[in-house]
């Protein structure tokens, strides 16, 4: 018998499985393909955590998976002593389905061992979780969540005690730890009444929003009081855990026509308006837009689950509303802060903006006007977390803006991942004073464009799940890594930067190499300044290929863009 099949038989046969996951597996009884899928691996934990399908399995988010990694969370704990474990850890989380079941079950994994825990009442925000982290002095942090994942997945997000999303070494001891574990239904929990009684769990909630809502409130930069009155805003939660942390804030801010889409108020984890809760997405806005033209709103504001990513529409002057890419808002947000702090003297001789190597290359000439230096990091908005801590510790520099183009903005770092709900705020002030001197945010977009360049990006994601689709993806990296084209599009590669080598390769030239961590990246760079990136993604089974342009015009800018994406996506044989 396969490994696959003695632990399907493992499963089913183990007395304290759930009914409804023993009715999952018998289901799939002689259905080899479905059975391999969920076990012929273990769940895979990494430095953003784990997220996956809901379900019975080993590579399944369940009970006993999120049993296993609380485990290892708390076994590393413990190894870092008594001082960790007094520290303890804050546990949130979103509105998807068994989230608040899982949280708890995390709890009582981690509290059998004497570690403190501090358990949000109700979901929050992972912005928050990490706010949380700092604010308590905690050890760790865990929110359970998936993000803009569709309805049937949910996740395990691990942050260490600077708020940020947890580094390598550690994630890696804690893999460690769920390795040496060979049974995965020996893992015990602890009562919850009893780690009350002896002061082991403690339920958080009003102190930490009010905590939050104050550290908030210093990130505005204007008052135009009568102008924050009557901007007209449509926001939206996606069902999510936005609404609170985000309805509050805007009211504290002093916007008090906001108007909430009700069919998307509620926390309701199938996410019933939606294909899936993406603020990335046209199709996530629709009843907002529908409700934005009814009251004339001059704002849209949409957040996923978690309320880490932020989709904004804005209305042009024919009526209609334009979605703005995660690039745009944050070209955006980017240089309305440093227009403000330069207009109060405010601006740092060693200012930083950090960002992504996928993330647009306006910001950087944004940045460069105003006399402030950037910073790429690789994709994921730990490796920012990680920069702002390394030049809080130095003195180097000072932070002042992170984004990524995936929809994540972290403007004051009393969080430490990216935080839609400073991001909803900051970006209706943003409104507010472009409407002050007569202009929309459309306008501000299109003025950045005439005096930087027309700078457009795009990403085109290849789904390949299961065992054979990780295969693919590999098979498509070394592919290119290994036999890498001359040109795109037609444009001729002049570098390549192979972060797995951790080199750059200057075409007939030298190679130099790269100061940022290993990872399966490849970036080309072409003549014309455009660029191109791909890398498998870390939380879904996709491989992701970006391109970036800059043109005189939008429509050149099209152009060149739909050439990239046209070649590359031919090169690429499945």
């Amino acid at each position: 018998m396969s490994e696959v099949l003695k632990r399907y038989e493992a499963w089913i046969k183990e007395a304290s499985l759930p009914d409804y996951l023993k009715m999952e597996l018998q289901s799939i009884v002689g259905n080899y393909k479905e059975i391999e899928d969920r076990f012929y691996q273990k769940i895979q934990f990494g430095t953003g955590g784990m997220r996956g399908l809901l379900g019975a399995g080993t590579n399944r988010i369940n009970i006993y998976t999120i049993r296993l990694v609380a485990e290892g969370l708390a076994l590393h704990i413990q190894n870092h002593g008594e001082i960790a474990m007094q520290k303890g850890v804050v546990i949130a989380y979103d509105t998807r389905h068994f989230s608040e079941q899982f949280a708890l079950e995390i709890a009582k994994t981690i509290g059998k061992y004497g570690i403190r825990v501090y358990l949000f009442e109700e979901s929050r925000p992972t912005p928050e979780l990490s706010f949380a982290v700092r604010q308590l002095g905690a050890f760790a942090g865990v929110v359970v969540t998936a993000s803009h994942n569709p309805a049937e997945y949910n996740g395990f997000k691990v942050y260490g005690e600077d708020g940020g999303q947890l580094p390598p070494a550690a994630s890696d001891q804690i893999v460690r730890f769920m390795d040496s574990i060979e049974n995965i239904f020996s893992i015990d929990i602890q009562d919850e009444n009893t780690m009350i009684k002896n002061g082991f769990l403690h339920y958080i909630l009003k102190e930490i929003d009010d905590a939050y809502q104050e550290c908030l409130l210093t990130l505005s930069e204007i008052e135009l009081h009568s102008i924050k009155e009557t901007l007209s805003i449509i926001y939206t939660p996606l069902h999510g855990s936005g609404l609170m942390p985000v309805t509050t804030g805007l009211k504290r801010f002093g916007f008090h026509n906001v108007t909430v889409v009700p069919e998307q108020a509620d926390s309701d984890p199938d996410f019933p308006t939606v294909s899936y809760p993406n603020p990335e997405e046209r199709q996530a806005f629709e009843l907002a837009i529908q409700l934005g033209h009814k009251k004339e709103a001059e704002l849209l504001l949409a957040t996923d689950p978690d309320a880490d990513r932020l989709g904004v529409a804005v209305r042009k002057d024919d009526g209609n509303y334009e979605l703005l890419t995660g690039n745009q808002l944050g070209a955006l947000l980017l240089n309305y802060i440093l227009l403000q702090k330069n207009l109060k003297n405010e601006i740092p001789g060693n200012g930083i903006v950090l960002k992504t190597i996928v993330t647009s290359e306006l910001g950087r000439a944004i940045a460069e006007k105003f006399g402030v230096h950037t910073q790429d990091t690789l994709t994921g908005f730990k490796f920012i977390s990680e920069k702002i801590e390394e030049y809080n510790s130095s003195g180097q520099f000072k932070f002042l803006f992170g984004y990524e183009e995936s929809y994540g903005y972290l403007i004051g770092e009393f969080s430490r991942d990216k935080d839609a709900v400073q991001a909803a705020l900051v970006t209706s002030e943003m409104a507010a004073y472009y409407k002050s001197i007569g202009i929309s945010l459309f306008d501000a977009l299109t003025n950045l464009y005439n005096e930087f360049g027309y700078y457009k990006e795009s990403l085109k994601s290849i789904t390949l799940e299961g065992k054979d689709g990780q295969d693919s993806i590999g098979q498509i990296m070394s592919g290119l890594r290994n036999h890498p084209p001359d040109s795109i599009g037609g444009i001729r590669i002049i570098a390549l930067e192979d972060y797995k080598k951790r080199t750059r390769h200057e075409i007939h030239g030298e190679s130099i190499p790269i100061s940022l961590p290993e990872a399966d990246v490849l970036k080309f760079f072409l003549e014309d300044d455009s660029w191109v990136c791909i890398r498998p993604s870390g939380t879904e089974p996709k491989c992701k290929l970006y391109f970036g342009v800059r043109k005189g015009s939008a429509e050149e800018a099209e152009a060149a863009l739909r050439m990239l994406e046209k070649d590359l996506m031919e090169r690429i044989v499945l």
